[in-house]
């Protein structure tokens, strides 16, 4: 061993900053697709998911979706996407 292995990281690593709510994709990965939104509702509804207006329920953002019928996970997402926008999630900080 050599004593770069007892020096500091190279980059500085930052304070964790917990964030409310699961990525979306987390949520749709628990899914079997294609899928009813009434089903997704019954399954994940209350599953909070983080929305660059901070965490919603999945059941508030799905009341917006006028789609009912989703082929593929990445169709869902697109339709969540176009509800609750894109962008930075805030922090429990902010």
């Amino acid at each position: 061993m050599s004593d770069e292995d007892d020096e500091e990281p190279a980059v500085t690593l930052g304070a964790q900053t917990p964030v409310e709510g699961a990525p979306l994709a987390r949520v749709t990965s628990r899914l079997t697709w294609p899928k009813e939104k009434s089903e997704i509702e019954r399954l994940e509804g209350d599953s909070i998911v983080r929305t660059p207006d901070g965490p919603r329920a999945l059941a508030a953002v799905l009341e917006d979706v006028d789609e009912t019928y989703f082929q593929r996970r990445q169709e869902f997402e697109a339709h969540v996407r176009a509800v609750v926008g894109t962008g930075p999630v805030p922090t429990a900080d902010e």
